[in-house]
């Protein structure tokens, strides 16, 4: 479930002398795993919801975006792991590209693994993913409290692609609905997806 073995998908889908998305040569891991959720306006405009384990960010594609309402089953879809360092990245990928399309970091934070057990053991974050339900606790900028990762269809050996749910828990900090994409700001440079695109395109010209 890690470490830069994992990035193989990652980087066979991208020519990094297009792309200036982060190749994944170091993690650099924090005190606390992070999280990360971008806004990927690619042939299909989605949130893209990472979460740091075993050192590199398993990732799902989450249409609708992840809700701070309880009564949301959210689907999400999950894609190859990324490095550490994409938690960071906005900006333009090249048409033609895999993903092509505008970036931003709409959220990010740390996140705390909830305690699961199954048969008087306690599992790691990771056996819980592999399992097919993690629970944690989330403390980002805008997204705050539990969450759950529930596997619906798919598995190991099942032949069938992997979908699960991303459902926020009935805490204090349920209610937060999800923001209009084309409207929601980046939480490092405070642009939309409309502002980076015509900046990065502006700066093309310029070149």
């Amino acid at each position: 479930m890690g470490g830069n073995d994992g990035l193989r998908a990652y980087r066979g889908k991208r020519h990094f002398d297009r792309t200036r998305e982060p190749r994944g040569e170091q993690a650099d891991a924090g005190e606390a795993p992070c999280f990360v959720v971008q806004i990927h306006d690619a042939s299909t405009l989605h949130f893209d919801f990472r979460l740091e384990v075993d050192g590199v960010l398993k990732s799902w594609s989450v249409p609708k975006g992840p809700s701070g309402d309880p009564h949301d089953k959210r689907l999400a879809m999950p894609t190859e792991d990324h490095p550490l360092e994409y938690r960071t990245f906005e900006g333009v990928i090249p048409q033609g590209e895999y993903g092509g399309g505008t970036v931003i970091v709409w959220d990010e934070g740390t996140y705390r693994p909830l305690v699961r057990k199954k048969k008087g053991r306690t599992l790691s974050f990771g056996q819980s993913l592999e399992d097919g339900h993690a629970s944690f606790w989330l403390d980002g900028r805008k997204l705050r409290g539990g969450y759950a990762l529930t596997r619906f269809r798919g598995g190991k050996d099942s032949g069938e692609r992997e979908a699960w749910l991303l459902v926020k828990e009935k805490d204090d900090r349920a209610g937060r609905a999800t923001p209009d994409p084309w409207r929601a700001r980046s939480v490092h440079s405070g642009r939309t997806l409309k502002q980076v695109a015509a900046e990065e395109a502006a700066e093309g010209h310029e070149a």
